[in-house]
This record gives C-alpha cells, structure tokens and sequence, in this order.
C-alpha cells in the first residue's frame, strides 16, 4: 500500500482516479464498506468542486496516525478564486453548481475532521480526514 498519492484534478476521469486511489489506501487500513463510501463521496464532491471553480488543482492523499488509530487524509488545493463568503458556502441548501448537492457542510458531516482555508483571488484549501474504525 502506498502511503503517499497525489492526483492532478483537470477532467471527471481525475476524480474518479482520486476515489480509486483513496478507496485502495482505505481498504488497506480496513475500513468498512460503509466508511469507503462516504470517503469517497467526499472526495468526489471536494475534487468536483475543483473542476467546477477552479479548473484545475490537486488531491493529495495519505495514511495518518495519530493516538493509535490509523486514517486517511485528503487535501484537495487549488489556485481558483477562492471563496467569498465562507459562512453562507457552509450552510446547508447552499449552491452555486451542479455539484451532488452535497455541499460543504455535507462533505463536513461525511468525514471526521474538515478544515478549509480560503483566499479570494488566490484559491482554497480543504483537509479532511476519515478514521478507520477500531
């Protein structure tokens, strides 16, 4: 298993290579069918939200452990034009695309950890993270 994968975000296909990749990281550490879903779903609107705002950027993913337990981290970047109001893009029914509807805030409630930073002009910056279950 690799702990270590970057994957360019251009095209849909990129996002479906960013799920595989994360679904085999996953897998590995034995996460439940359940849990590789709803990485995967998180992943798939993170790196969607990309192609759709930005045009272009990456996801990085990797294993992480910290206090014994063992999970996967996503970072997905871009240099877009960042988000102008991050309180109104992180309430639930917010939209400005076609995304899975989940938004933010449904991508927040998917995984365990959720960080965003953004800049407007100079792109954003979400870090998730999705624990394997003891």
């Amino acid at each position: 298993m690799t702990d270590d994968v970057r994957v360019a975000i251009r095209t849909d296909a990129d996002v479906v290579t960013a799920r595989q990749e994360a679904r085999t990281m996953a897998t590995g550490l034995g996460f439940s069918s359940t849990d590789l879903t709803l990485l995967a779903t998180a992943i798939s609107e993170v790196a969607r939200n990309i192609t759709t705002y930005a045009g272009t950027g990456e996801v990085a993913l990797r294993v992480v452990q910290e206090n014994g337990r063992r999970g996967i981290e996503v970072v997905a970047s871009d240099r877009g034009p960042g988000i102008a109001n991050v309180e109104l893009a992180m309430q639930d029914g917010y939209t400005t695309g076609n995304g899975l509807g989940l938004g933010l805030p449904g991508t927040r409630r998917l995984v365990d950890d959720f960080e965003l930073q953004t800049e407007v002009g100079a792109g954003t910056t979400i870090r998730l993270v999705k624990w394997a279950r003891a």
